[in-house]
């Protein structure tokens, strides 16, 4: 009997993933994606020179902490933007969650809970409707989260008169400004770092799945993922909604840092967009890795904190350096997301079975990835 098995073509294996492990990790340092990774450390060193203090571990793990808010909102940001999207809500967002916080909580710990729960429904709830203008109405999202933005910020000076509100029960403060005690080395564990690391696994986990990777084709090409059986208005949604719980969860863990200051979100969403073009992801979408996102918020930091130690720049400069670095980034990212996606010159053999779809030209994987996953 003829064994039909030899007559299949047979698909070239993909030249990524032949190379051993440590050559794969070394090409995708070399991509946007993996070198803030590098950045980060090189920043870190920077910092531990100028300040030997910063090298302690109670000292780094108290950074990590406070940066823990902006790295979980780039999370969210991540979401919309590497499906194609801009979110300009969360900032709004947050201060909103905060009044709330504020307003329903006050000195009742026994409300603590049901209100955290309302926030976490709220903030779905505007996710929901950015997603559902963006995607069934066809307005872009950089409108539609503009008037968002807009509509919360009129809700929250209706709710507080332009003052400051009074903080929210200490319980629920504890969850930004505490966390577990007599740890090893570290001494004291924030919350907001668990929390952080929790988030990052999800997501890392949640862009393994399907979700994640119909939502990089989609910010890559819509047409094309929609032909193929994606439903945007549902994906889309979805990604919204991320980014809204994450400014929610940046919200709770910042009333414990900064209290119940009805500015607390101001610039937010611009310090969560420059973290995510720093972490080396597409604008326009389709390119670029989760954690990375979250990287490029240390890196921000940590080159703001290098600056502000070397007295290089004042405080009030920090907003030009940021549109500085978002210029540059996405420049840089542009260009080499680019040389990355160009199909390999590898010549073939007239004698290989040809591919599907295969018009004499094979088309190879560049080295770079576009979920910024290391396939073993």
């Amino acid at each position: 009997m003829t064994d039909l098995s030899a007559l299949r073509p047979q698909r070239a294996p993909l030249a990524a993933h032949d190379r051993p492990l440590p050559t794969r990790i070394l090409a995708g340092m070399l991509t946007p994606g993996g070198a803030v990774f590098v950045l980060v450390a090189v920043l870190l060193i920077s910092n531990i020179s100028a300040n030997p203090n910063f090298g302690e571990p109670e000292f780094l793990i108290r950074f990590v902490g406070r940066v823990a808010p902006l790295a979980i909102v780039a999370l969210g940001q991540y979401f919309v933007i590497v499906a194609g999207e801009f979110d300009l809500s969360m900032a709004a967002v947050i201060s909103l969650q905060v009044v709330l916080a504020s307003n329903l909580i006050g000195d009742d710990t026994g409300r603590i809970l049901p209100v955290m729960v309302l926030m976490l429904v709220l903030g779905a709830a505007v996710g929901v409707v950015n997603g559902l203008a963006t995607t069934v109405l066809q307005v872009p999202s950089f409108i539609v989260t503009l008037g968002t933005m807009l509509a919360l910020n009129g809700v929250v000076d209706q709710m507080t008169g332009g003052s400051t509100r009074e903080n929210p029960a200490d319980e629920f403060r504890q969850i930004g400004r505490s966390g577990i005690e007599d740890f090893p080395v570290v001494g004291l564990l924030p919350y907001s770092v668990i929390i952080l690391a929790v988030l990052c696994v999800a997501a890392a986990w949640l862009m393994r799945r399907p979700f994640g990777r119909s939502l990089i084709a989609t910010g890559d090409n819509p047409a094309t993922a929609s032909y193929a059986g994606t439903s945007l208005v549902w994906l889309k949604t979805r990604a919204f909604v991320l980014s809204s719980l994450s400014a929610t969860v940046a919200g709770i863990l910042l009333v414990g840092y900064a209290g119940a200051s009805y500015k607390i979100g101001i610039g937010y969403e611009f310090q969560a967009i420059t973290a995510v073009v720093l972490g080396g992801v597409l604008l326009g979408g389709g390119r670029g890795w989760v954690l990375s996102a979250v990287a490029g918020a240390f890196a921000l930091e940590l080159l703001v904190t290098l600056l502000n130690s070397l007295e290089v720049i004042e405080t009030e400069l920090r907003a030009t350096v940021q549109g500085v670095i978002v210029i540059a980034a996405v420049a840089l990212a542009g260009r080499a997301w680019k040389v990355g996606r160009r199909p390999s010159r590898r010549r073939r053999d007239p004698t290989d079975p040809p591919e599907l779809g295969d018009q004499g030209t094979t088309h190879q994987p560049g080295t770079g990835t576009t979920t910024g996953e290391f396939d073993a």
